[in-house]
């Protein structure tokens, strides 16, 4: 028990996450690859339900790593261009010990401010929210009963998803010192 719960306090340490994060940063440059984390800020919380009898909750967070929101004039109106991050679902017990589906869609900030705002946006960003749960993760959400929760601005443990881009020039190539018993890759 008592290694458990150092293990649990170490985790929720904001220091040891940090260090973590570094860690993983620089093996990943390592391989060629640049690794940002995207720790979501929460925004509102969508309730609906998956395949008609699971519950299931969208986290819409905003964090400044994601493409701002923009408007192209139309005839007729406006086309709105929303970048997004979507982390995969999570299974998470609810206290009763029933199990709840939980999924984050990560906004610019700026585009949860367009949306406390103006309702009409505020659709716009749910129903962008619930097409790239639908799309992305593979299940068929209640549409119709999504509803935004009152006073909740996050449901569940907040986890960093990371957004992966190749470095310019690749992976650095491994010294060749002719010694190396294994063929090169």
């Amino acid at each position: 028990r008592a290694l458990f719960a150092e293990y649990a306090a170490e985790l929720t340490d904001p220091e040891q996450r940090r260090l973590y994060e570094e860690e993983v940063a620089a093996l990943e440059r390592e391989r060629g690859v640049e690794v940002r984390f995207v720790h979501p800020t929460p925004g509102f919380v969508l309730r609906t339900s998956q395949a008609g009898s699971r519950r299931c909750y969208i986290n819409v967070c905003s964090n400044a790593l994601m493409g701002e929101p923009r408007a192209r004039a139309e005839r007729g109106g406006q086309r709105w261009e929303l970048p997004y991050s979507l982390a995969p679902g999570r299974e998470e017990l609810r206290p009763a010990g029933r199990r709840r589906v939980l999924y984050d869609v990560v906004f610019h900030p700026a585009a949860l401010r367009l949306a406390a705002r103006s309702a009409r946006f505020r659709r716009l960003l749910c129903d962008t929210a619930l097409e790239a749960v639908e799309n992305q993760c593979g299940v068929r959400l209640d549409r119709n009963n999504a509803t935004v929760l009152r006073g909740v601005s996050y449901k569940g443990v907040p986890q960093a998803p990371v957004i992966r881009s190749p470095l310019p020039g690749g992976a650095p190539k491994p010294p060749d010192d002719g010694e190396s018993p294994l063929p090169p890759f």
